[in-house]
């Protein structure tokens, strides 16, 4: 049982297998009661990064961080649950960026992030530790409930969205995304989805997708509705039939949703990759429009510091070429500083540049006479709200959006995982296996999934 995760100590490797065994047995035999009524373990095993190393790669270049060298997967003590919150057992998890921000400490350790949510929100003081949990995914069973929570009950089985809020001020109540205490979970605050339990409040859960594996339900949730809110959303670039919507780093996280999310909705996808393999794939989920950047040998840059207008203009002409002449409508943007100043220009007069990241660097530069004289608007979009992304997720649950997981690890290999996304040696969604102690577990609905079983697969 559940119990067996206990101890009076931090090493808890030996006892693995065990723990898995009997925690999976438990969780798929018995019922929520039973669940509900499983011993809370005292410590568990999370992905973390340490304030004592905060400084290990200062003076180095961000392409030359290793995040392998930051993450360590060690015990930390079981969180108290919070009237708001819940406790769950997590099954899998996946890689998203900011969990490489989080492992180089750029662009800056994320302690300071835990520090101020303790010290301004009542009972978040246990979130600032000496160590980070890190992580804002998760597929899994929920295993305690705080005493205000009505929404779900143990035993249920719930994917979550990284949007922490507190909604205690009127800024919030039309877009929580405008909640002065808006936060990530798993980056800005702690306990995230890298762990074998995690603590979310309520409001962060949702029903798992009956129709995949633990691994597979657990990839979307912070990409899709973040991909949702950019192109979909009337707090995005209100995407409509018909649009052209470049989008940059098309077989990747985001990229992959937002070529589903464009095709679903009647517009052009024009996908970018960087080599033909993710050509291939992005070719293969329907995108017809595809520039590989590396073949183009398209370089925006001189050098360091000095953008290079004339290949914005030679991009823009292989756009155009694809399209039979048109401009983007809509610029799906989110490496940053690498690619910005071709958005801006490449953009429709009128069009929107929807902007959610800055992969490559946060200091962008572009010539500002392409955005006002010719009308463009650049939008700035973060995550989603709860609503957002429960469309979301409803559209993966309908068989109408499919997880892009490309490879799995095991939650001892995160370092590796989150080494593979910083260097972009990945396409779409890496997972990371938690409790779940193989992949392909978790299914309930094998008649649907027959029906999407290719596409669900199309990355792996």
């Amino acid at each position: 049982m559940l119990a067996r995760l206990k101890t009076t100590g931090p090493d808890l490797n030996s006892r693995k297998g065990t723990i898995v065994n009997d925690l999976l047995d438990t969780l798929e035999r018995a019922p929520s009661e039973e669940v509900g009524a499983l011993p809370v373990p005292e410590w568990y095993r999370g992905a973390v990064v340490l304030a004592e190393e905060t400084e290990m790669f200062a003076g180095m270049a961000t392409r030359d961080r290793d995040p392998s060298k930051a993450l360590h997967v060690r015990a930390v003590p079981t969180p108290e649950v919070g009237p708001d919150e819940v406790l769950v057992a997590v099954m899998a998890s996946s890689i998203n960026y900011n969990t490489v921000w989080s492992a180089i400490f750029e662009p800056m350790p994320t302690f300071g992030f835990l520090s101020r949510y303790g010290a301004s929100v009542p009972g978040a003081r246990k979130h600032d530790q000496p160590y980070h949990v890190v992580g804002s995914d998760l597929s899994g069973v929920v295993l305690r409930t705080g005493v205000a929570v009505r929404n779900v009950k143990p035993g249920d089985r719930v994917v979550a969205h990284c949007l922490n809020v507190e909604l205690t001020e009127p800024e919030g109540h039309a877009d929580s995304m405008l909640d002065p205490e808006q936060r990530i979970w798993g980056f800005e605050t702690n306990y995230g989805g890298l762990g074998e339990l995690a603590l979310v409040k309520a409001n962060q859960l949702m029903p798992k997708p009956r129709h995949l594996s633990w691994e597979e339900a657990a990839v979307s949730g912070l990409v899709h509705s973040t991909a949702y809110r950019q192109l979909v959303s009337p707090n995005g670039a209100r995407m409509k039939q018909g649009d052209v919507v470049l989008i940059w780093g098309a077989a990747g996280g985001l990229g992959s949703y937002a070529t589903q999310l464009v095709l679903n909705g009647g517009g052009i996808p024009v996908c970018v990759v960087s080599s033909e393999r993710k050509a291939e794939l992005v070719r293969s989920m329907g995108a017809e429009l595809v520039i590989d950047r590396r073949a183009a040998g398209l370089e925006f840059w001189s050098d360091e510091h000095t953008p290079n207008p004339r290949e914005w203009k030679r991009f823009g002409g292989l756009v155009r070429d694809l399209t039979g002449g048109d401009d983007p409508d809509i610029v799906f943007e989110h490496p940053g500083r690498e690619t910005f100043g071709a958005s801006v220009y490449v953009a429709r007069r009128g069009g929107t540049i929807v902007t959610c990241a800055s992969t490559s660097g946060y200091d962008h530069v572009y010539d500002n006479r392409h955005l006002w004289m010719r009308l463009k608007r650049i939008v700035g979009t973060h995550f989603a709200n709860y609503r957002e992304a429960w469309e979301a997720n409803r559209l993966i649950a309908r068989g109408m959006v499919h997880p892009t997981v490309s490879a799995v690890y095991k939650l001892d290999e995160t370092g590796t995982a989150v080494s593979k996304v910083h260097a972009n040696r990945h396409d779409g969604k890496v997972g990371v296996l938690c409790l779940a102690p193989s992949p392909g577990l978790g299914v309930e609905d094998h008649e649907m999934r027959a029906r999407y079983e290719k596409q669900i697969n199309l990355f792996r």
